[in-house]
């Protein structure tokens, strides 16, 4: 409720109403008389400010008079046609909101094309010298690469989701995407990056049946994009069941 909308008292200080100019008129639904005198409009705390009462109450709502104003309010009787107009609104048709959007980085590994939720990712690093580990023994883990000061596991993760059959494929590593998990950060190399793509939720479907079992355990569904069937992966499955295969 907003003070604007209270009645207005008899009398404030020493001023009356015939000294007050001020006067309000509440939206019909407010519950309140067509026009009401209000003392806090005209010399209180949103007019003049003239009022002697503020030096001891500093602001309207901490008056006597704002709060007996407030109350007779409240017990004033509902104006015409308040409930039959609430009661319209209430049993009106339901107006459904826009359905929800999934914000995604899109990138190409190959000739694939998938997709992980925006959030997931810190930047996109442009290419650079990647130093392999001795004794490794996954083929999907690249090496170590420098990111700002940090080294951070560089994964190759086609080779990871295709359940690491064979040695790792050979990659342009036109960029690095840095991608940050409660698992930690990884880096992965992609041959291309399409950027930030929203896409409605009722867009994702669920992965064919043709899809491998590797990429279906770690793949959230399919949506489309420019003639490409794009699959948005799952990191809440992704990045645990990487951190588990480098331990």
């Amino acid at each position: 409720m907003n003070s604007e909308d209270l009645p207005g008292p008899e009398h404030c200080g020493d001023e009356t109403p015939a000294q007050s100019s001020g006067s309000i008129v509440p939206p019909a639904d407010a519950g309140v008389p067509a026009k009401l005198e209000s003392c806090w409009n005209s010399i209180g705390v949103y007019g003049q400010r003239t009022c002697e009462q503020l030096t001891a109450v500093v602001h309207c709502r901490n008056c006597a008079v704002y709060s007996q104003a407030a109350q007779r309010l409240l017990d004033s009787p509902l104006p015409a046609g308040y409930r039959q107009e609430w009661t319209s609104y209430f049993a009106g048709e339901r107006r459904l909101t826009s359905p929800a959007r999934v914000s995604t980085v899109l990138f190409r590994i190959a000739n694939e094309w998938l997709a992980l939720p925006t959030s997931v990712f810190q930047e996109i690093a442009e290419s650079r010298a990647i130093h392999s580990l001795p004794h490794r023994r996954n083929s999907f883990l690249l090496g170590l690469a420098n990111v700002r000061g940090e080294l951070l596991l560089t994964i190759s993760l086609l080779d990871f989701i295709r359940s690491h059959e064979g040695p790792a494929r050979k990659l342009n590593c036109n960029r690095l995407l840095v991608a940050q998990s409660p698992e930690g950060r990884f880096l992965f190399p992609v041959d291309e990056v399409h950027g930030v793509y929203r896409f409605p939720q009722q867009h994702l479907h669920d992965p064919p049946s043709t899809l491998g079992t590797a990429d279906a355990r770690y793949t959230q569904g399919v949506f489309q994009w420019q003639n490409h069937s794009v699959g948005l992966l799952d990191p809440e499955r992704l990045f645990p069941a990487l951190n588990q295969s480098l331990s």
